[in-house]
């Protein structure tokens, strides 16, 4: 699939769908869902359970939050490009709007004419974590270590993944690329399974969400030499970036992921343009900041302008990082 071009994303965002007839019942007036693609514990998930009672407060409605995994996001999403009760959202990100459109030749909804965006919620750093047994025996104590661990010993650490295509999986081929290193890639059906061997020390390394590993961090389970995101963490504010800790080689490294708020794209305006005023309004909250900041999650707060706009400069990077890795995924 081509990357989305520009007249396509800003047609995508004018476009307005048809405005409420008068007498129309109110809206909401039943409860409102907020379909997760994922499965639970992932930062869609906390995203999503954080911003619900905050939506529900302004909406005068409950906010419930359902999981929908399966297929890379490709399920719960094309239940929700098909909804047309006026009630559902989906909380997606780059897997759902970039990647999978990237990697699948069968997609089961159009990213682009199937959803109205709503908002950029947060960008979710990844974090490159080691076993800290592993970490002890080979002496690596700083992400240049891991380098180095990596170029003598090409092909003996493995780098688990949440899957084929994800995040995790082309941040670090994006790594890999970056430090002319080799390391196996062994993709998992979920993030957490291949946390657990991780853990376990069945796994060396993987590039992990934040939001997901910070238990594990805290835990001292899980070994943390930096966070893949453009500036530090205020949730690890200790941690360098990639970009700091990698030397020349990895200058401009940057392989966040994030998640955004649609709609379907046939809403109603008026509920539409609430919803982007309501959801914008929630993330200004301090609170609610405060709580998505401590769970990992940067708060970026943008409009639907800002969320079209990434998807667009996303889609050229992650489409170049695909190409160079070969991938080829079909989900």
């Amino acid at each position: 699939m081509k990357p989305l071009d520009r007249r396509s994303l800003l047609c995508w965002l004018a476009s307005a769908p048809a405005m409420a007839q008068p007498g129309a019942p109110a809206w909401p007036n039943r409860t409102m869902r907020i379909v997760v693609p994922y499965p639970g514990g992932g930062p869609a998930e906390i995203a999503a359970r954080l911003l619900a009672p905050e939506l529900q407060r302004s909406l005068g409605q409950l906010v419930a939050v359902d999981l929908k995994p399966g297929a890379g996001g490709n399920i719960g999403s094309a239940e929700v490009a098909g909804a047309t009760d006026g009630h559902t959202l989906l909380m997606g990100g780059v897997g759902t709007h970039v990647l999978n459109p990237l990697l699948s030749r069968r997609l089961p909804y159009d990213p682009v004419k199937d959803f109205a965006p709503v908002g950029l919620l947060a960008t979710v750093p990844l974090v490159v974590v080691v076993n800290p047994a592993l970490a002890q025996a080979q002496g690596i104590r700083r992400l240049a270590d891991l380098v180095s661990a990596a170029t003598s010993q090409p092909g003996r650490l493995n780098i688990a993944s949440g899957g084929n295509g994800t995040t995790s999986h082309l941040a670090g081929e994006l790594f890999k690329r970056a430090t002319q290193t080799y390391m196996l890639h062994f993709p998992y059906r979920s993030t957490v399974s291949a946390q657990e061997d991780v853990v376990a020390g069945n796994m060396d390394l993987m590039f992990d969400a934040l939001p997901s590993a910070l238990p594990l961090i805290r835990a001292g389970k899980l070994m943390p030499l930096a966070v893949t995101s453009a500036r530090r963490s205020p949730s690890l504010p200790d941690l360098p970036t990639v970009e700091e800790a990698g030397g020349p080689a990895l200058k401009g490294y940057e392989a966040s992921a994030w998640l955004g708020l649609f709609a379907p794209a046939h809403l109603a305006a008026d509920p539409l343009a609430r919803l982007r005023r309501d959801t914008l309004a929630a993330l200004a909250h301090p609170m609610l900041r405060e709580r998505m900041t401590a769970r990992g999650l940067l708060v970026q707060g943008g409009g639907a302008s800002e969320l079209a706009a990434l998807i667009e400069a996303e889609t050229t990077k992650w489409a170049r990082v695909v190409q160079l890795s070969g991938l080829k995924v079909d989900r």
